[in-house]
């Protein structure tokens, strides 16, 4: 069977004008790229659209073009919440092109959710819960519909769920992503600003799952079962990525890259008794790493880690970040520079209890972390969290439950403890412009220029977009601030779902109301981008 794998652009809040934030950071669909070789290795043609890469053409009908020009039999849609409505669009015009094309959705918004999509959404034909390797296999391969486990579906006028499948067991079965599927790639796509010293860039997954339950962390995809790649699987894919596109730099962005210390030292021996003339960056766990640990990432090629902290408030730590101590936090920062490492803190603005006076306490924090880098998430309320209903509930604060800006880029969530969004923006504004333009972030800057080269290069070719854009906000500034309180819904997106979660995660959601550990690979995405473009707006 024909297959066209698609991965959407999601909302850009200036219609009509290009999507200014892949500037800063545009990132390889990694998961799609995972099912594309896993497709073709059971013979099944498939293709791969990045409605963000390099290459892709603007609006939802071009890109239906595309997608239907590779005659695809089934179209699958990787869409994350702030996307799903950009994939039902797309799905939309195909279902009217090419009424015999099948159409399925996957990925976190459709696991989460499940079964009452399709209540609202006649266009697609299918979801595929959790693992998306063995259901889609299935409908490739022509299997019954009521025999494909992980699948949602209709039967006549009913809607049917059939069970979870096992999950993957052993990842080093899966091949390597289909990078050769990815147009543009690699010199399309690019990690964030100045954090690689070598190009080219790419990214990789090593593990599935989470053993921890998070209050504010969708685990409804891998559920909290946690497999990984053996050091010798990382090595062999980082070699591959180095031998066949010129890779470089790899971040790793695995939630708990450092979960197993046997497998971390492993690929670390790997690296160090074979290496490749790679860099890479991953996330540690705050408190829970050795000096000889990250003596050793660093022998091996590591540029920067990164550790989750989310706030420097003593209740909001105690409410969000159980067993986590600012002076554990202090330390490891500490040891992290002692063994020539660059350290990120990762944080999150916006969660239920964050009021100014803790979000000036976390930024008087931050200040005096010495980081060399850090991320403030704009919190985002996810379906099959536990803090999802509390969030919906009103108690705490006022949620806006519009996918599309559900991308950790907006302030759909306002805790009570703020007057306003704009408030809220404003305060975040000040974090950023006062990290970034400080004394000690400028003199690490100046330190770095060499290393910063092929960042500022990449800026230096794009001066002309971005002075276009600084204009087009200036000069439409107070429109699009109208736009951000008063921006209409989708016409076609339901609210008030609720998510499909099954018994044993449902029981996970209730443990996790005082979680011991924060996630954080799902923030190092997209916010990193806005402090980024944001400066260069304002400083262009």
């Amino acid at each position: 069977m024909r297959i066209a794998l698609v991965h959407p652009a999601g909302f850009n809040f200036v219609p009509g004008q290009p999507d200014f934030t892949v500037l800063a950071n545009r990132m390889a669909p990694i998961g799609i790229l995972q099912l594309a070789s896993w497709l073709e290795k059971h013979g099944h043609p498939t293709s791969v659209h990045d409605c963000l890469g390099p290459n892709a053409p603007r609006g939802c009908a071009a890109n239906v073009e595309h997608i239907l020009a590779t005659k695809p039999e089934l179209v699958g849609f990787s869409a994350t919440t702030s996307g799903f409505m950009d994939a039902v669009d797309m799905a939309a015009l195909i279902r009217q092109r090419a009424p015999h094309v099948k159409i399925a959705f996957g990925n976190v918004h459709a696991s989460s959710i499940g079964a009452p999509l399709l209540e609202h959404f006649p266009e697609i034909d299918y979801l595929t819960i959790g693992e998306g390797e063995g259901a889609m296999l299935d409908l490739a391969e022509g299997r019954a519909e009521k025999e494909i486990a992980n699948l949602v579906y209709r039967d006549g006028g009913a809607i049917l769920s059939n069970p979870r499948r096992t999950r993957i067991q052993n990842l080093d079965e899966l091949p390597f992503p289909a990078w050769e599927k990815l147009d543009g790639f690699p010199a399309g796509y690019h990690l964030p600003l100045f954090a690689y010293a070598k190009r080219w860039g790419a990214t990789m997954i090593t593990s599935r799952g989470c053993p921890y339950t998070c209050s504010f962390c969708d685990r409804t995809v891998f559920e909290r079962l946690y497999k990984v790649n053996s050091a010798q699987y990382i090595y062999e894919h980082m070699k591959y990525l180095r031998d066949r596109f010129g890779v470089h730099h790899i971040n790793f962005y695995d939630d708990l890259f450092t979960a197993q210390k046997k497998r971390v030292d492993e690929l670390c021996t790997l690296l160090i008794d074979k290496p490749l003339g790679m860099n890479f960056n991953c996330a540690i766990r705050t408190g829970h790493t050795s000096d000889e640990m990250l003596r050793q990432l660093k022998a091996a090629g590591a540029l920067m880690v990164s550790m989750g902290v989310e706030s420097a408030d003593p209740a909001m730590m105690a409410r969000h970040k159980a067993g986590v101590s600012l002076d554990a936090v202090r330390e490891t920062v500490e040891k992290i520079h002692a063994a020539g490492l660059r350290a990120k803190g990762l944080f999150i603005f916006g969660l239920p209890g964050e009021t100014p006076e803790t979000v000036r306490t976390t930024s008087d924090f931050i200040m005096s972390l010495d980081l060399d880098d850090m991320n403030m998430t704009k919190f985002s309320p996810l379906y099959g969290a536990p803090l999802w209903d509390e969030c919906v509930s009103g108690r705490e604060g006022d949620f806006i439950e519009d996918w599309r800006l559900m991308n950790c880029l907006n302030f759909v969530y306002k805790p009570a403890g703020f007057c306003s969004r704009e408030e809220m923006d404003a305060l975040y504004n000040w974090h950023v412009k006062r990290f970034y333009n400080g004394k000690a972030y400028h003199r690490r800057f100046a330190r770095r220029l060499w290393e910063h080269r092929w960042s500022l290069w990449h800026l230096a070719k794009n001066v002309p977009k971005i002075v276009q854009a600084a204009r087009y906000f200036h000069a439409n500034k107070a429109e699009l601030e109208s736009m951000k309180t008063a921006f209409p819904l989708h016409p076609r997106q339901p609210q008030g779902l609720r998510a499909s979660l099954s018994a044993e995660l449902q029981a996970d959601a209730l443990a996790a109301m005082a979680p011991a550990e924060i996630k954080v690979s799902r923030r190092v995405k997209a916010p990193r981008v806005q402090e980024t473009v944001s400066g260069l707006v304002e400083g262009a």
